[in-house]
């Protein structure tokens, strides 16, 4: 049997950036992360996320803007491993005229026909289209909203639809 990968996205489904900004989700802890210097960002985190996420039966793999960094600030707040991670370069934020976002080509080409589920704030469907035209294997586009990140009901809606993207070898 081959375990599907999970491409996570960070801010929306694990930080719920748009959240009212007052009011930090329950559950969640506050990081300051420094990318640029002088520009720290404000991410809300709820490391109970992490064992979660790990007990789902998937291959976790960072899908995010964050790239490698999301494993210096955002795998050790919630108890996750170091992760593999689509890297975007020069497409990141490349816009499309057909709508597709910017990630979906590398996740689709990193995926190689292997089972996912992708789990984003961001997607369309120009997305789902693209990924059904172009990926041989089972997908799943999870989408989240960014005002209350990954809640119980969505961990359970992914844990359910992995076992149906698992195929044998």
């Amino acid at each position: 049997m081959s375990r599907p990968l999970l491409f996570l996205d960070v801010d929306g489904p694990l930080n719920p950036y748009a959240a009212q900004p007052e009011r930090r989700p329950e559950g969640c802890t506050t990081i300051r992360a420094s990318l640029r210097p002088g520009r720290p960002l404000r991410l809300w985190l709820n490391p109970s996320h992490g064992p979660a996420l790990l007990s789902l039966g998937y291959d976790l793999c960072w899908a995010t803007t964050w790239m490698a960094e999301a494993n210096r600030w955002i795998a050790p707040v919630l108890g996750l491993p170091e992760l593999p991670y689509v890297d975007f370069g020069g497409q990141l934020f490349a816009e499309r005229p057909d709508g597709v976002h910017w990630k979906t080509v590398a996740i689709v080409r990193y995926a190689g026909g292997r089972p996912f589920a992708w789990v984003d704030d961001e997607q369309s469907p120009a997305d789902s289209a693209y990924v059904a035209a172009h990926h041989c294997g089972p997908a799943l586009l999870y989408h989240v909203d960014p005002r209350t990140g990954l809640r119980a009901e969505d961990f359970t809606a992914l844990a359910k639809a992995a076992s149906g993207l698992v195929t044998r070898l």
